[in-house]
């Protein structure tokens, strides 16, 4: 859907309005003074100083309080740009004004009054351009804030959707009946890991932030539940160092990478399977680490429409510029590599 020129560029819009309503009512206050000729030019020398200050301002001083929050050296650059434009315009008013507006000693004479009249101008001004600036900066902000919340939110009701794979539920539900028509005493231990994996994801996964150790134990009962699949031995070891008793992490995070082991590294066909899964804390850091070896493609499986790109559109919205994701694929081991801060 295309979009009128007015609304791809309304803030230039908005600016030349303001001008040029600015130009047209000076004119018009002082051509039964000046004359239309002479008017048009004594407003235009001010005109020129005015959008001097006014967009040096705009474009590179006021950033430094609205993105730096350096209100100091803010107060400092604005006062050396006024006094550097007062300073211009009243010499420049000097050379040319007096041969516009006749017998105007005005105009040949530097007085304090003249100097704070000309300040006060410039500033008004600078202040009335920079609230433009400012009042649209914040609405574009909060506009942004909204949109991530609400990308947020989707994304999280995508990922919980994800996770609540009916393949992987529908595998364990029918393990659970062989045990129970079996008489094995495991059916009472799979029952309450997949009372504990559900409770977790309804329950923990709406929150911002869960112990890391609540993380940490949602893993273990998804990888006893994988465990019980498989005809052979599992193949994995769960390194762990650090204390995650006291971090915290964004609940599902770690668990895409371990369901992407067990989906392309472990298979009952075939041999000497393995997943390693690493995990530290270092200065309240996370380093998570999931490695298995590359399997070739199974036709059997049906892909995914979430995964890794559904995880790294997490971690945008809840640790943006505070993460890091490396894959490598190497010596057929495939590596996932993932920095929490």
């Amino acid at each position: 859907m295309k979009t009128s020129f007015f609304s791809r560029h309304r803030m230039l819009m908005l600016h030349l309005s303001f001008w040029l309503a600015y130009f047209t009512y000076s004119i018009y206050d002082l051509q039964a003074y000046l004359g239309l000729i002479k008017g048009a030019g004594y407003i235009s020398l001010r005109l020129i100083f005015l959008l001097l200050a006014s967009y040096l301002h705009y474009f590179l001083v006021l950033p430094i309080w609205l993105t730096e929050k350096k209100i100091w050296k803010y107060i400092g650059l604005v006062t050396l740009l006024t006094i550097g434009i007062v300073s211009l315009r009243i010499f420049a008013e000097n050379m040319i004004l007096p041969h516009i507006v006749k017998n105007e000693a005005y105009y040949q004479t530097i007085k304090l009054s003249r100097i704070i009249s000309t300040c006060w101008d410039t500033m008004v001004f600078m202040m009335f351009t920079g609230m433009i600036r400012f009042t649209v900066d914040r609405f574009d902000f909060e506009s942004r804030q909204k949109q991530l919340e609400n990308e947020k939110l989707v994304a999280e009701l995508n990922y919980l959707k994800a996770q609540i794979n009916p393949h992987f539920l529908f595998n364990t539900l029918h393990n659970l009946n062989y045990l129970v028509y079996a008489g094995s005493a495991k059916a009472t231990e799979v029952i309450i890991k997949l009372s504990n994996i559900m409770r977790y994801m309804i329950y923990e996964a709406n929150k911002t932030e869960v112990p890391l150790k609540h993380e940490v134990n949602y893993l273990y009962d998804y990888i006893h539940l994988e465990s019980i699949r498989l005809s052979q031995v599992l193949n994995l070891t769960f390194e762990k160092e650090g204390d995650i008793d006291n971090v915290n992490i964004a609940p599902l995070t770690l668990i895409t990478l371990l369901e992407n082991a067990f989906k392309h590294g472990i298979r009952d066909t075939e041999q000497d399977c393995w997943i390693k899964l690493k995990l530290k804390i270092e200065k309240g850091v996370i380093y998570y680490e999931v490695a298995n070896r590359i399997l070739a493609s199974d036709p059997t499986r049906q892909a995914s429409g979430f995964g890794l790109e559904n995880l790294r559109r997490r971690l945008e919205l809840g640790y943006p510029n505070r993460h890091s994701l490396q894959i490598t694929k190497q010596n057929e081991v495939y590596t996932v590599q993932l920095q929490l801060r």
